[in-house]
């Protein structure tokens, strides 16, 4: 990835956790993993597995090859994704979560098997009409992390490679952030045991300790990167930005 300079190498099944002041750039390279954002003019798509082709010096590479010469459609199914503040729709709650994966129909085991991985499913099933229970402004009222959980199974159901996380806690009070962080833990491993390559966007920095690396972004340049632990005791850029985060916690 790279963005005004800023080079960084995910390994795979591997925790990352971009963290700065707002305004870095920690969202954008999000949005350039997805390619919602291009770093220059599109070339020919290629699918997986075609022979090596000449590479750009910048822009996001997945085992080595540009993600520009892959298909938008293509690139966006190997990812999920769950942001700050999910929407849910005014259908069922198991519609919700197969939504995640919508090119195909989701059977109702995946659903559970999902939403088990995302710890929701003993709430869905306390609920009189469990997933069929509508959601959305005409359904149920559910709280910022029940939400948020069924964002989790919804880009889960999916199977994903790849997991971004953009700052999925951060809107929540601290009982429900402790809920939906350890479903987020959870979530880094996929059902056989495996490690998912996770991207975590994180502004209460309490939430990435768990995290194998931890990168310090500054005006869209990394500025340090190392384990949590390796970081603090540094005492350099994510030492001050996590001891001003605690004291401006309640």
């Amino acid at each position: 990835m790279a963005r005004r300079g800023f080079s960084y190498t995910v390994h795979s099944g591997r925790t990352v956790a971009l963290v700065g002041e707002s305004g870095c750039g920690k969202t954008t390279l999000l949005y350039l993993v997805q390619r919602l954002y291009d770093t220059a003019n599109p070339s020919n798509e290629l699918t997986p597995g075609d022979q090596t082709i000449n590479q750009p010096e910048s822009g996001v590479f997945l085992d080595g090859i540009n993600i520009k010469y892959f298909s938008p459609r293509w690139l966006r199914q190997q990812i999920g994704i769950v942001a700050q503040e999910p929407e849910l729709f005014d259908i069922s709650l198991a519609d919700n979560i197969a939504y995640g994966d919508n090119s195909r129909k989701v059977s109702m085991e995946e659903i559970i098997e999902a939403s088990m991985q995302a710890n929701i499913h003993d709430f869905v099933m306390s609920l009189p009409k469990g997933y069929q229970t509508m959601a959305g402004s005409g359904g149920s009222h559910l709280s910022g992390g029940q939400k948020q959980r069924i964002a989790i199974a919804r880009a889960l159901v999916r199977h994903p490679s790849i997991l971004l996380l953009d700052e999925a806690t951060s809107a929540l009070d601290a009982e429900s952030e402790r809920l939906v962080q350890s479903a987020l833990d959870s979530a880094a491993c996929d059902t056989k045991g495996v490690h998912r390559t996770c991207l975590v966007v994180a502004h209460r920095l309490s939430t990435v300790q768990t995290a194998d690396t931890v990168v310090v972004i500054q005006r869209g340049q990394k500025m340090e990167s190392g384990s949590p632990k390796t970081l603090l005791e540094a005492k350099g850029a994510y030492y001050a930005l996590y001891h001003a985060s605690k004291i401006s916690e309640p």
